[in-house]
């Protein structure tokens, strides 16, 4: 565990290839499913620069409900279609959005946050939940930051076990 180290690359792919293997290497033969959501926001926390909050938000009972996280104190229950969060799990699609303050119904838990990108998490046609990354600056992801969650995503679906969630 103790490899894992800022890299320094302008390269976003080179950066998602490096993380995204680091993913793997700490989630691949844990069956624990709260330690690794955990690692994998401290993961990102740690690894992506300009960020001020990054975890998860799992589906429970028709809402999304906070999950491991690193970053300040959080909302605890988001109803679907509310903020980006929500939108992002009521669509099923990534919300990748450049200004907070101009999307319609933002859900302000930080008021330092600025962007935020949002990916959902399908497992087998099934809502699990979503993953959530803001940044204390405009701007700050783009399409090959939401091609990189997605892997990231990709990889989490891939080993954790949800049925001991769902």
């Amino acid at each position: 565990m103790n490899d894992i180290k800022k890299i320094e690359t302008a390269d976003k792919g080179k950066f998602y290839n490096y993380l995204n293997l680091k993913l793997t290497g700490l989630i691949c033969e844990e069956p624990d499913w709260l330690a690794n959501l955990s690692n994998a926001a401290a993961l990102l926390y740690l690894l992506l620069e300009d960020i001020n909050w990054a975890g998860f938000y799992l589906y429970k009972n028709g809402e999304l409900v906070l999950g491991p996280f690193q970053g300040k104190p959080a909302c605890t229950h988001i109803a679907l279609g509310k903020g980006v969060c929500g939108t992002a799990a009521q669509e099923r699609k990534t919300q990748l959005v450049p200004d907070v303050h101009l999307f319609a119904g933002h859900i302000a838990c930080d008021a330092a946050s600025q962007s935020e990108i949002v990916v959902p998490i399908i497992h087998e046609e099934q809502l699990i939940g979503v993953l959530d990354i803001d940044a204390p600056i405009k701007e700050r992801f783009d399409e090959k930051d939401a091609a990189g969650l997605q892997k990231f995503v990709d990889i989490l679906s891939k080993y954790v076990k949800w049925s001991q969630i769902c």
